[in-house]
């Protein structure tokens, strides 16, 4: 004859043998906190070298000085992708004056490549009504444990607003964080 306690205890036993089995499970299953996706910031300073337009060559620093201080977000969704999202204001000195001649907005594509070098794709919408795209290659030339140190070399080209296309070369130096 079956006592009234034996159920109680068996259902006890299933009971502590799965919490057992669920604790065991987690502690051998720790789970780390993925790495992606990741959020960068960076700010830099861009400097225009030399601009074809019209059949001729313009250096940045003859009769005017151009200078942009790009600043943004990457969004790494692996090792060897990411999407970038830059907003980047632009200051011409000319006759003594400087004053800021557009804004652009640059979203693109990040391709991620080994030994720091990163090719980036980006489109480009200017509040001065010019577009176009700015392909540029990153390079990263000092890692540290809270912010990198970067550089670029930038090929921005430059369409529409009843202006001459304008095909670009210029460095860029800046902080990721």
């Amino acid at each position: 004859m079956l006592s009234p306690l034996r159920p109680a205890k068996s259902i006890r036993r299933i009971f502590i043998f799965m919490a057992f089995f669920l604790l065991v499970n987690n502690a051998f299953s720790q789970q780390t906190t993925p790495a992606y996706p990741r959020m960068v910031g960076y700010f830099s300073v861009y400097h225009p070298v030399e601009t074809l337009s019209s059949g001729s060559f313009t250096g940045n620093f003859g009769k005017a000085y151009t200078v942009s201080f790009p600043f943004g977000l990457h969004i790494l969704k692996s090792d060897h992708f990411g999407v970038s999202f830059e907003i980047s204001p632009c200051i011409r000195t000319e006759h003594n004056i400087s004053k800021v001649s557009s804004v652009a907005f640059n979203p693109g594509a990040l391709f991620r490549f080994t030994h720091g070098y990163t090719l980036v794709s980006r489109l480009a919408f200017e509040s001065s009504g010019r577009f176009g795209f700015t392909p540029a290659l990153i390079k990263v030339l000092k890692r540290g444990k809270d912010c990198n140190l970067f550089t670029a070399v930038a090929f921005p080209a430059r369409f529409g607003n009843n202006l001459a296309s304008t095909f670009s070369s210029g460095l860029q130096l800046g902080v990721t964080f």
